[in-house]
């Protein structure tokens, strides 16, 4: 199905969007430009992350605002201020500095969305050490794998975490010096610290070292279709693509309440959960709980929230369960809506201006890329299905390999090729962590080959196809599951669809769909002539699936994607692989 552009409207505007006029913007933008809205550290001392995000707002007349609200599962509330969270982040540097963390030196989290998490990433990022966030889900084996292979040499946790996934495996981490409980009051041990007693006994007042903008602030570990986890490295010097994504996509202005709902322990939950909402000196909602749609349709009602990030998974819940919050809940201050983590489907799109009352911006990036690099703008039209137009400071293309081990660039419109980005972003990834050749092999030709496959149409949007390594071949056609996927999301009685290629003698692939369907409708035989006929009918007898499989779950990683590779080797009888980020998975 082709779905009409979403014109832009005046009336969604309550507040004038940072970006009107793309081309002009293009045309004009530098990073050198971008900063100088830096404060930088003083006497010239260089670059850091929390002094951009923290220290220049508290030292100023926005000391005493709010800076970061926490949302407690139980209901208890914490607000702070831009002033508390410099003094708590010295707290935090300070004790790291007095445990002899230095430099360079990895300090990973492993807990909840709690305060601690945020006041530890800024205090880390002000020691010049290695914030390296976890996700709490994680079993032992991931936790131990990223511990290890990220070189922690502390790490902040609960006792809880660390007993069950942590303690047993503590005599093959040599380079883990200290552990920090969040909820004990008293040392455990030698090297089993109380995190409340040490900031208790820590200095309010820090001085940053010099930092340089290529100076390592973040290590986030990535799950590859196969293999063990990739450790990206990011510098202080992202901060500039996290302050001008915060302005042209998330649309940030003065007064701004934004929620993300992303975990750290995912790269949004960095970037976008942490970084450039501080940068931005607006106010950061932070909530413990997991998804749930009464609260969540409470929080933006309650904390006013006007700006909202998001992930596809969430937003299908709540169309699932058939909702509209808009009807029921007071969201009148809510002015923009984004989804990141994977392709939003067109009708997700459309159903936000229907339960919502406003349409639901796709962006794309990668834990390589550090920041949003291709968006929908709150000041354009909204092509439902398309990832957008990519951010001002962006070249980004569609390539094809050729015999020779070059690239070249695909200069055919709606032509599906590698998506690839000229290399030299500031929060593109410095590396992966003791994998040099496999960071090698990332740019080819003089382009960073992001793994995904991708067309763009004559207005300059992209669209994705799918992984590289999950393009289907059939019958000499290339499919997409994403497309097929969406169509089938068309149908009323669908919630989600996974799709992927399995092996056929005669055509190649034959295009198999695991499907999920909304409450109140059943598996039946009926039901999957019903669906394959729908799809024949919308894509052809080519691309639409000629098998399907209802799933009541289908799995997910942590993040809410789907893993189309784990559904391929269940139904092939092939190695599952890393599983760290299953949902359940621990």
């Amino acid at each position: 199905m082709h779905w009409a552009p979403i014109r832009k409207k005046a009336e969604w505007w309550t507040t004038r969007p940072n970006l009107l006029n793309y081309q002009q913007t293009v045309a004009s933008f530098s990073w050198d430009d971008v900063r100088r809205h830096c404060a930088g550290l003083p006497g010239g001392k260089g670059l850091n992350i929390a002094h951009e995000a923290v220290d220049r707002h508290a030292t100023g007349p926005m000391g005493s605002s709010l800076a970061l609200r926490w949302l407690g599962r139980d209901g208890t509330s914490r607000d702070f201020t831009y002033d508390n969270l410099r003094e708590q982040s010295n707290r935090f540097a300070n004790l790291l500095a007095n445990l002899g963390i230095g430099k360079g030196d990895t300090v990973a989290v492993l807990a909840d969305r709690i305060p601690d998490i945020y006041i530890a990433a800024l205090g880390t990022f002000k020691n010049t050490s290695v914030f390296c966030p976890l996700f709490a889900a994680f079993g032992p084996e991931p936790v131990f794998q990223r511990l290890l292979r990220g070189d922690a040499r502390l790490l902040v946790t609960t006792e809880r975490q660390y007993r069950q996934k942590v303690s047993s495996l503590r005599t093959l981490l040599p380079k883990l010096q200290v552990v920090l409980l969040v909820d004990v009051g008293d040392h455990l041990a030698d090297d089993l610290l109380s995190l409340p007693r040490l900031m208790a006994e820590s200095s309010t007042t820090f001085s940053i070292p010099p930092t340089s903008p290529e100076d390592v602030a973040v290590l986030h570990f990535t799950s590859g279709t196969t293999g063990m986890p990739k450790g990206a490295i990011h510098v202080h010097n992202a901060l500039l693509v996290h302050y001008v994504t915060g302005a042209y996509v998330l649309d940030f202005h003065p007064g701004d309440v934004f929620w993300c709902t992303a975990d750290p322990g995912w790269v949004t939950g960095t970037s976008y959960g942490i970084i450039a909402p501080l940068l931005h000196g607006i106010t950061n909602i932070v909530d413990e709980a997991d998804f749930d749609a009464v609260r969540w349709c409470e929080n933006l009602q309650n904390q006013k929230v006007s700006v909202w990030y998001t992930a596809p998974t969430a937003i299908r819940r709540l169309m699932r369960l058939g909702i509209a919050p808009a009807k029921d809940y007071d969201l009148s201050r809510l002015r923009v809506i984004h989804s990141v983590g994977e392709p939003l489907n067109p009708e997700a799109v459309v159903w936000g201006q229907e339960a919502l009352g406003l349409p639901i911006h796709d962006n794309w990036w990668q834990t390589e890329t550090g920041g949003i690099m291709i968006a929908n703008y709150p000041g354009m039209d909204i092509k439902p299905g398309s990832m957008g137009r990519p951010l001002p400071g962006i070249e980004a293309a569609i390539v094809r390999r050729t015999d020779q081990g070059f690239v070249e660039v695909i200069e055919e419109l709606d032509l599906q090729g590698d998506l690839a980005l000229k290399p030299g972003w500031p929060s593109m990834f410095r590396g992966y962590l003791h994998d040099e050749e496999r960071y090698r092999k990332c740019f080819v030709g003089g382009w960073y080959l992001t793994g995904d496959l991708a067309r763009r149409d004559g207005d300059g949007y992209f669209w994705f196809v799918g992984r590289a390594d999950d393009i289907i071949k059939t019958s000499g056609h290339m499919v997409g599951p994403f497309e097929v996927e969406s169509t089938l999301m068309e149908h009323p009685a669908v919630a989600e669809a996974g799709v992927i290629g399995k092996p056929d003698p005669l055509i190649g692939e034959l295009v198999k769909a695991f499907v999920s369907l909304k409450p109140g409708r059943q598996p039946s035989d009926e039901m999957r002539l019903e669906l394959i006929g729908f799809a024949r009918k919308r894509l052809g007898s080519a691309v639409a699936p000629k098998e399907i499989e209802f799933h009541q779950n289908l799995p997910k990683n942590k993040a809410g994607k789907i893993m189309r590779r784990l559904l391929r080797a269940r139904e092939l009888g092939l190695p599952e692989g890393d599983l760290s980020t299953l949902e359940d998975s621990s």
